[in-house]
């Protein structure tokens, strides 16, 4: 329970002729902080209660003389006007934290999604392909989003959903035929695939020939080829092996990598389902679905060859997960140039039948670009991700190096200071919003940035060891030392947490609890400043020590939930 929601509880006794609805719908924060912290007009009683509105709300005033929990209550025309008791605040947030630690909770926390799955399918690699810093902001969204969901109470199933079927894989084994070297394969894994990748494009621009000898050796594949299929199956693992190292230092765990090629070969049900609902149509010798009633162009099932497509493994792969696993919502994280696909297939769902097609969910994102241009694999301009942390960890050592060069673990506090500053800076806004990489701004450890707030929580921790603080204590703390300006913004901030944490689920926008974290550290930072903590009298050291002990807990949390680590020392 909130502040706010209390109050309601405690108007609610003691305004026995105004309904609780009434309450809850009028209850508001004024814009100016002088007019107090909650108001109520009661423009809306004077029809029942046959009374003017000042003379309403005097009468409302007289009703909560003597309430401790209100420092003022002031009648302002039709307004009753409540100032929340500082002390009182300090008490009742913190005591809402405490309450949770002993119950084994941590705060915030939820049971709405208790016995509901939820599937997040996100990060989606492409086998033999670069994982670059395009492939970034998929991975720590979805990152972000599956622990939010376990947060507020949800079951979570992440699905890789590896892109190892497709055209391209033709063009990989033309080229690796041609070129290929097991030995580089084994000494630059990945990398040495996607140069042969690169190489492919660049011939094939001067010779045809090898697009159509591309088309037969997927083909060939499709078939069952036993060569194809053993050389595509090392495309994966030498894949899968590198991306690992990656999805270590980025802390990303999947259930499932299961991938495209398992559905290849299971959409004969969904091809009955649709013949049955006669949604197929012919276009050109392919099989589509229309969807100009829906103001989209067809939706496109098989190909003139009878191969199937992208929304056909999609379709196929959700009915799969739906008889498997019972979801909840099915949580697609993929970028903005694939709203139409997605929608598209969404609604084939719809016309089929499926009740569940409502619980089909697209994430979209705004794409990264270089400041040289777009990347692209098949003119080999990308950054690989694997290089971008590898960076961000040196700079990083290099700083504390220089800062604190005594600093225990300088390894381990360089790997989560420097990748938590690439997520953080991802993060931070609008998922929506497009970025421009630079290595500026991604490496810039100033201001609202990770490493900012995994600073502010090592100082906060830093506090608290020097104190020797001890969390379980049970005495008494003078909540009237907690009353200044910025003590009680922390409190807001702290109240604030569930609220924020349920706003970024509803939303699938882990950047509010990243902007919460910049603002909780902000407001730690100020009252650091102003407030002497271990050299205070008694009282106020204990009530600052114990706010301090709080904030650290709601730092590392938020932290958490973006996929950022909290290192106790920097």
């Amino acid at each position: 329970m909130n502040t706010k929601a209390y109050i309601i509880d405690v108007l609610d006794n003691l305004w026995t002729f105004v309904d609780r609805e009434v309450i809850e719908q009028s209850l508001e924060t004024p814009k100016d902080k002088k007019m107090g912290d909650l108001a109520f007009p009661c423009f809306r009683l004077a029809k029942t209660l046959h009374k003017a509105p000042n003379m309403i709300a005097a009468d409302l005033k007289e009703l909560l003389e003597g309430q401790k929990l209100f420092e003022k209550v002031e009648v302002v025309g039709p307004y009753v006007n409540l100032t929340i008791d500082k002390a009182w605040m300090a008490e009742f947030v913190l005591d809402q934290v405490d309450s949770c630690a002993e119950e084994g909770k941590v705060f915030g926390t939820s049971d709405e999604g208790q016995g509901k799955t939820v599937i997040l399918d996100y990060s989606s690699i492409n086998v033999a392909k670069p994982f670059h810093i395009g492939h970034l902001r998929t991975t720590v969204i979805g990152n972000s989003l599956k622990r939010i969901h376990q947060f507020m109470g949800y079951n979570t199933y992440c699905i890789n959903y590896l892109g190892d079927w497709g055209t391209q894989f033709g063009k990989m084994l033309v080229a690796y035929r041609k070129w290929g070297d097991p030995s580089l394969v084994e000494k630059d894994g990945i990398r040495y695939l996607v140069s042969l990748y690169v190489r492919f494009h660049s011939e094939a621009e001067k010779n045809e020939a090898l697009n159509d000898e591309a088309r037969a050796a997927f083909t060939s594949l499709e078939k069952g080829d036993q060569d194809a299929l053993a050389l595509w199956q090392h495309f994966i693992d030498v894949s899968l092996k590198d991306v690992m190292k990656v999805y270590e230092l980025l802390d990303v765990q999947f259930d499932s990598y299961q991938g495209e090629s398992y559905f290849w070969d299971k959409t004969d049900e969904l091809l009955r389902l649709l013949d049955d609902k006669k949604l197929l149509s012919d276009s050109e010798g392919a099989k589509i679905v229309d969807l100009s009633d829906f103001n989209m162009p067809p939706c496109l099932i098989l190909k003139k060859d009878g191969s199937t497509l992208y929304a056909t493994r999609d379709i196929s792969s959700a009915m799969y997960r739906k008889k498997t696993f019972d979801f909840y919502k099915n949580i697609y994280i993929t970028g903005l140039e694939q709203i139409l696909h997605f929608n598209q297939w969404f609604k084939v769902c719809d016309m089929m039948g499926f009740e569940w097609a409502q619980d089909l969910v697209h994430i979209p994102y705004g794409l990264i670009s270089l400041e040289e241009g777009k990347l692209s694999t098949r003119s080999g301009n990308v950054i690989w991700l694997e290089d971008l942390l590898k960076e961000a960890i040196a700079k990083t050592r290099s700083i504390i190096e220089e800062k604190n060069p005594n600093l225990e673990n300088i390894d381990e506090v360089a790997q989560q200071v420097g990748v938590g500053a690439v997520v953080f800076h991802d993060l931070f806004n609008n998922r929506i919003k497009e970025i421009t990489f630079s290595w500026d701004s991604v490496l810039n450890f100033d201001g609202e940035t990770g490493p900012y707030v995994q600073y502010t929580y090592a100082r906060a921790s830093n506090v608290l060891r020097k104190a020797e603080w001890n969390r379980g204590s049970l005495e008494k703390v003078d909540y009237a030392a907690l009353t200044d300006e910025y003590s009680q913004e922390i409190l807001k901030l702290v109240e604030a947490f569930p609220a924020k944490v349920k706003e970024a689920l509803d939303k699938y926008e882990p950047y509010i609890v990243t902007r919460y974290a910049v603002a909780l550290a902000g407001a730690f930072n100020r009252f650091y400043h102003e407030n002497s903590i271990l050299n205070a009298d008694e009282a106020d050291r204990k009530a600052r020590l114990k706010l301090t002990d709080v904030t650290t807990r709601i730092l590392k949390q938020a932290l958490y939930l973006i996929g950022v680590s909290a290192p106790e020392k920097m």
